[in-house]
């Protein structure tokens, strides 16, 4: 049986799975909480709390703590996407840098191979 998994699924996957690896990789600065706000990941006092704490690293595992919901999660990497954290996108859709197959792809590959062995049999 086939199960097709939507990308906001898997990016909320994969945030779940990488939350503390996320907060070594990005400061929350104030364009990506912006960004977040106009796109409603984040209530109007969330930004404000996130900016207050003292600590870079208490800054940075805040955020993550507040994506809750594949639709935030969805929304936070179109945003880091546009803030210009281009890693942050590539960290989490790599599933941590580690990129792992789906079956979709796997059978993909599996019929192309085939054809293209079918194929320079009948030459």
């Amino acid at each position: 049986m086939w199960y097709f998994v939507d990308r906001a699924h898997r990016i909320f996957a994969a945030v779940t799975r990488l939350k503390s690896a996320l907060t070594n990789l990005f400061e929350p600065g104030f364009v990506l909480l912006d960004d977040l706000l106009s796109l409603d990941v984040m209530t109007l006092p969330q930004p404000a709390d996130v900016r207050s704490d003292r600590t870079v690293y208490r800054r940075n595992s805040a955020l993550p703590e507040l994506l809750t919901s594949e639709d935030q999660c969805d929304k936070f990497v179109k945003a880091s996407k546009r803030t210009g954290q281009q890693h942050i996108v590539n960290f989490i859709t790599q599933n941590g840098g580690q990129k792992h197959w789906d079956i979709v792809t796997l059978m993909i590959i599996f019929i192309h191979r085939n054809s293209t062995v079918a194929y320079s049999r009948r030459k």
